[in-house]
C-alpha cells in the first residue's frame, strides 16, 4: 500500500475516533474540545494574524538561539574530541549537565537576566548546545582510523586533515546530532516562552490555560507539532538521506 495512503487512513482514523469521543460525551468539551471548535480557533487565529505573529516570533528566537548553540556546541565538541584531557574532564561534565530538563534552567535565567528576551535565549541555548557538543565529539571520534591514516598518508595535515577527512566522514552522524539539538532547542523555547508575556507560541499556550480555552491550547499544540514535523521531515530527513546515499549507508 502506498505510504501516503497509509498515512491518510491512519490520520483519518484518529480524526474519526476524536469525533466519536465528542459525540459520545466521554469528556466535556472544556476537557477535550470538538474538532470543529479547534478548526474554528485555527481559522480565527490565522485570520487575525495572532498565530502568524506567534510563529514568526518563536521561529526568530529559535533561529538565534539554535545558531548560538551550534557555534558554541561545535567549538566545544571539536575541542573535546581533540584532547584526551578535555574528554576525560569536561566531556563527562557535559553529560551530567545534559541530564536536567530545560525547565531547570528557568530559575537561573530569571535570576541572571530577568524577564526578558535574553532569558528565553539563554534557556534555548542551554537546552541544545550540550547535546550538540556531545554529538560533535562523538561524531568525530567515530571516524574510522583507516580514514585518518589514509588522509595522513596522502599529506593531509592540520586544517586540511579536518576539512577533507574528518568532517566529511563524520557528517552523517553529525547531522543526526544537529537534528537532536534542534529538537531540544524547540522544546526549550516553548518552555521558556511560558515565563512571561512574550508573543510566542508558548505564551499562547499559557493564555489558553489561563482562559480555560482548550480549543486554543489544542490549536497551538497542532501548530507546534506541524512546525516540528516540517523541519524534521522536510529538512533534516532529506539531508540525512542524501548523506547516507553518498556514503553508501542505504540503497541508492
Amino acid at each position: 500500500m502506498n505510504k501516503l495512503l497509509k498515512n491518510a487512513i491512519f490520520y483519518a482514523a484518529i480524526a474519526a475516533t476524536w469525533v466519536i469521543i465528542i459525540r459520545l460525551h466521554v469528556w466535556p468539551t472544556y476537557v477535550v474540545p470538538a474538532p470543529r471548535d479547534v478548526l474554528q480557533t485555527l481559522h480565527d487565529g490565522f485570520k487575525d494574524h495572532s498565530f502568524w505573529i506567534a510563529i514568526r516570533v518563536s521561529l526568530r528566537r529559535l533561529a538565534i538561539g539554535y545558531s548560538i548553540a551550534v557555534v558554541i556546541g561545535g567549538v566545544l565538541g571539536l575541542a573535546i574530541a581533540s584532547s584526551r584531557f578535555l574528554d576525560d574532564t569536561l566531556g563527562r561534565l557535559l553529560i551530567g549537565l545534559q541530564s536536567p530538563p530545560s525547565a531547570c534552567w528557568l530559575p537561573l535565567a530569571i535570576l541572571w537576566f530577568g524577564l526578558n528576551e535574553s532569558a528565553i535565549l539563554f534557556v534555548v541555548v542551554m537546552g541544545s548546545f550540550l547535546s550538540i557538543a556531545i554529538s560533535v565529539k562523538s561524531s568525530l571520534q567515530q571516524v574510522p582510523n583507516a580514514f585518518r591514516m589514509a588522509g595522513r598518508n596522502l599529506g593531509a595535515q592540520g586544517w586540511r586533515h579536518f576539512f577533507y577527512i574528518l568532517l566529511p566522514a563524520s557528517l552523517p552522524h553529525l547531522v543526526s546530532g544537529l537534528k537532536q539539538g534542534w529538537a531540544f532547542a524547540w522544546h526549550a523555547l516553548i518552555t521558556a516562552e511560558m515565563l512571561y508575556i512574550s508573543l510566542g507560541l508558548g505564551q499562547l499556550l499559557m493564555t489558553g490555560r489561563d482562559l480555560n480555552d482548550m480549543s486554543l491550547v489544542a490549536s497551538v499544540l497542532l501548530i507546534i507539532i506541524a512546525i516540528g514535523w516540517s523541519v524534521e521531515y522536510l529538512l533534516f530527513r532529506n539531508i540525512e538521506r542524501t548523506l547516507h546515499r553518498r556514503w553508501g549507508l542505504v540503497p541508492a
